[in-house]
């Protein structure tokens, strides 16, 4: 039996990876004490404490343990500022677990996943589609905070712990944050039902790979449970993608189709525009079998998301719900 704490469990990608785990054999999930992200004194103490619970859960299980990171409320166009002090959290983290899994001598019992972005990562990279051989090129600070962040967790597999950093593209569905500047589906989806329209700042033709949050909630698992098969100390990285590359204009189309309208959008500019680049085609080419599996194809997914946000809109209490997660 492996024990995970998921760290994020109520934002996006943390409800869904809980969700996956709940449905699988051999997994269980440890119930998760909700941490202090602003109360800097607290929060080293809280993650102590929670990883504690987990270590002493795997060991009463005679198992295995495992750290989901899917926390985090940067976005590209969050201040240098707010970008070093999340990642000053994550690194606290990390002290945290290296030293509760040195004093129990159970690093090679666990593994950790981190959630990084392709965006980020491959930013200012060339000759698309990217994979986990090109050189990293953040073309942003929000992208060189995610590569640090990256080599920040691959720091515990001098402990034993197995690492996993997954290079997730440009993750949508029903529950996405509608007050960070990010999910353009998202926010085209709440326009559609606003008197606001959604600013696009880029060219139509800006090519991007959407995933829907289920699926890669799903592969996450399933990366998760290979790299546990592999030995103590190991060291990963993954894109996480749908490998199918969609331009704002097809996008916008399907919003047409769906809404049975134009799409309720204004073009404009941005300086945030500079850090955005134009393709990010992604292919994975680590363990590659594991992305042989049916998603949930774009027009579903935007419908569902649609559907959500109809419902937090005549919601208010549900809305401000799903917003207190980092």
């Amino acid at each position: 039996m492996t024990t995970a704490w998921v760290i994020g469990s109520g934002g996006l990608l943390g409800t869904s990876i809980v969700q996956a785990l709940r449905s699988r054999s051999g997994w269980t999930s440890l119930e998760e004490s909700r941490l202090p992200w602003a109360d800097d004194d607290a929060f080293g103490a809280a993650v102590s404490a929670n990883m504690d619970r987990l270590l002493e859960r795997a060991e009463q299980d005679d198992g295995t343990w495992a750290v989901f990171w899917a926390a985090g409320a940067a976005v590209t166009a969050s201040t240098v500022a707010q970008l070093e002090h999340e990642l000053g959290q994550l690194q606290l983290v990390v002290t945290e677990i290296e030293r509760c899994v040195q004093a129990r001598g159970l690093g090679h019992l666990g593994s950790l996943f981190y959630s990084s972005s392709v965006g980020g990562i491959y930013g200012g990279s060339t000759n698309p589609p990217f994979t986990e051989q090109t050189n990293p090129n953040p073309l942003s600070p929000y992208g060189r905070y995610k590569l640090k962040a990256e080599r920040a967790v691959a720091e515990l597999s001098s402990s034993g712990v197995r690492v996993l950093n997954g290079r997730i593209a440009n993750l949508y569905g029903p529950g996405q944050r509608l007050d960070k500047m990010q999910g353009l589906i998202s926010q085209l989806a709440r326009a559609q039902y606003s008197p606001s329209p959604a600013s696009i700042y880029v060219s139509l033709e800006t090519v991007r790979d959407y995933i829907y949050v289920s699926d890669c909630a799903e592969l996450i698992c399933d990366a998760m449970q290979r790299l546990s098969e592999e030995p103590a100390g190991s060291r990963r990285t993954k894109i996480l993608a749908s490998g199918q590359g969609t331009t704002i204009a097809t996008l916008l189309g399907h919003f047409r189709t769906l809404a049975k309208g134009h799409p309720h959008v204004m073009l404009g500019s941005s300086p945030s525009a500079s850090m955005q680049a134009h393709d990010l085609r992604v292919l994975s080419t680590t363990w590659a079998d594991l992305d042989e599996r049916e998603l949930t194809p774009l027009p579903a997914g935007i419908r569902a998301t649609m559907e959500d946000i109809v419902l937090r809109l005549q919601a208010p209490s549900l809305q401000a719900s799903s917003l207190h997660a980092p």
